[in-house]
């Protein structure tokens, strides 16, 4: 076993490390949440660090939504890309000379190694252990090449990942704070890949290397990383550094205990901020999950606390300043805490008839009648209304929670319910997938209708549909823009969710 950080006065330092790949997830709101009070309550440092090495699937513009997002819910950290700090940079993609440099000594030491093996090579051993029944993971091939080949390979400028050399035999412990001691046995270890062939590195590597240069004494994070942290260990004892303590937190689950997903919720912190949540509505309600918050002299508060999907209660009402007095890290539940968006909708409701008229009012103006949304609105509909009372006859749909047209309106004249229904269901795929802006939006919708023989008409009048209720609207793509891609896809996704119900209710 490693050695750990045990000392009670050394400074509480913890992070949060979310990748800027999309729209900030409500899941680094939770673990953002958990790592900040921890901070707080121990006179410690959060620390925000940006982890973008993954190029491919790098979007612009997700940093500063992470930064919007989690200021918006009242999370502030002590250091991060935006605000600097001693430990600094703190966006991975400036540190990957200090990765490559501990890549380096973990070569020279032994315990990682160069791999020279191709996509395709991979991909045959992978077919091979799949056909043999064995779970694919890297077979070895380069595990144990002479100095000589290293060399031989290096000089003919052959592409190489450095990868792990896990231990052939044993096992590697490590101590979950919430669950106590974990062992995995080597032979369950994969010779994980540390440096990529394109010069940046792994989360694994580059996790370890922050951690430990970044001073972090506690890393508290979701659960799906349980399985990664023999990896982390086995590199901290690579190094010969101390490893900090570990908690792994219950995931988020979906009413049907599933993991959290934007098939069956709203993930976007961006989505609950433009639907009109309130900010300390929804810290509120990460902060029910898993059941810190409960009051061991009072077991009915903790069953309450514990369970936010079960019936609401004043007890479930607190604030962030109510957490920092009184949360407990350690008295996490192990058992998926569920995302109950009609929990969270009745919280936001008594927060909102808890603020003043004039407050509601502001808030209401700071959001789906802010005056940027109603001027870029105004835009799209000023040339096709006679009067200004008009302007409710058009847009209902960017305010309205709830549009669910009819088959009436949503079904072409030459299309069943089920194709029309799958194809609504591509539609969704796309979007998902797609730039949004007008060019990107119209080019891959209609290469969808093109690949599914749907006519431009058809295609477009069944998004309008689903969106706005209606077959009338503003110009669609650029009422998608004004919209926002997080409630077009809310909006899609409870569409179909909706249609399905309503087939199986016929059956």
């Amino acid at each position: 076993m490693p050695e750990v950080f045990e000392t009670p006065a050394a400074p509480i330092r913890v992070r949060i490390a979310p990748s800027p790949t999309g729209d900030p997830h409500v899941g680094t709101a939770y673990i953002g949440l958990i790592n900040f009070i921890y901070a707080r309550q121990r006179g410690g440092q959060f620390i925000l660090r940006i982890e973008d090495t993954d190029r491919a699937r790098f979007v612009a513009t997700s940093e500063q939504m992470i930064f919007d997002a989690l200021k918006w819910v009242g999370l502030a950290w002590d250091e991060g890309p935006d605000v600097g700090g001693p430990y600094g940079p703190y966006r991975q993609s400036e540190r990957t000379q200090i990765y490559r440099d501990h890549a380096e000594i973990l070569l020279e030491n032994g315990t990682a190694y160069r791999c020279f093996c191709t996509p395709d090579e991979l991909e045959a051993s992978r077919k091979q252990q799949m056909a043999a029944k064995l779970p694919p993971r890297y077979a070895g091939a380069c595990r144990n090449l002479s100095p000589d080949v290293v060399s031989a390979n290096l000089a003919e400028s052959k592409e190489y990942v450095v990868r792990m050399k896990v231990p052939l035999e044993g096992s590697t412990t490590f101590r979950d704070e919430l669950r106590g001691d974990i062992t995995f046995e080597h032979t369950n270890v994969d010779d994980q890949v540390l440096m990529k062939s394109d010069g940046f590195p792994t989360y694994h590597l580059a996790n370890v290397v922050d951690d430990h240069l970044m001073l972090i004494t506690d890393v508290i994070r979701a659960e799906e990383w349980i399985s990664s942290t023999p990896k982390h260990v086995l590199l901290y004892q690579a190094f010969g550094w101390p490893a900090p303590r570990f908690w792994h937190m219950p995931l988020l689950r979906n009413l049907d205990k599933s993991k959290i997903s934007k098939r069956k919720n709203p993930v976007s912190l961006v989505f609950y901020r433009q639907a009109g949540f309130l900010p300390e509505a929804v810290i509120n309600f990460l902060g029910l999950m898993g059941g810190g918050m409960s009051d061991a002299g009072n077991p009915e508060t903790a069953a309450v606390a514990a369970i936010p999907s079960g019936k609401p209660s004043e007890a479930d009402i607190f604030s962030l300043k109510d957490m920092l007095a009184r949360f407990r890290v350690d008295k996490i539940r192990l058992g998926g805490p569920v995302f109950d968006l009609t929990k969270l909708k009745w919280l936001n409701g008594e927060y909102l008839r808890r603020i003043t008229p004039e407050d509601f009012y502001t808030r209401l103006r700071a959001t789906i009648l802010s005056d940027d949304y109603l001027k870029q609105i105004a835009v799209l509909i000023q040339a096709r209304i006679e009067t200004l009372g008009q302007f409710g006859d058009l847009t209902h749909f960017f305010f309205a929670e709830d549009v669910l047209p009819t088959e009436a309106v949503f079904l072409p004249k030459k299309r069943t319910l089920e194709e029309t229904l799958a194809f609504a269901a591509e539609q969704l795929t796309v979007l998902e997938a797609t730039e949004w802006s007008v060019t990107a939006l119209e080019t891959a919708l209609k290469a969808l209708g093109e690949a599914h023989t749907w006519s431009v008409k058809e295609n477009f009048m069944l998004l309008r549909a689903i969106i706005t209720g209606s077959t009338m609207s503003p110009p669609l793509l650029e009422s998608l823009i004004v919209f926002g891609k997080p409630r077009t896809l809310d909006r899609m996704r409870r569409f179909l969710d909706t249609q399905k119900k309503l087939a199986a209710g016929k059956r």
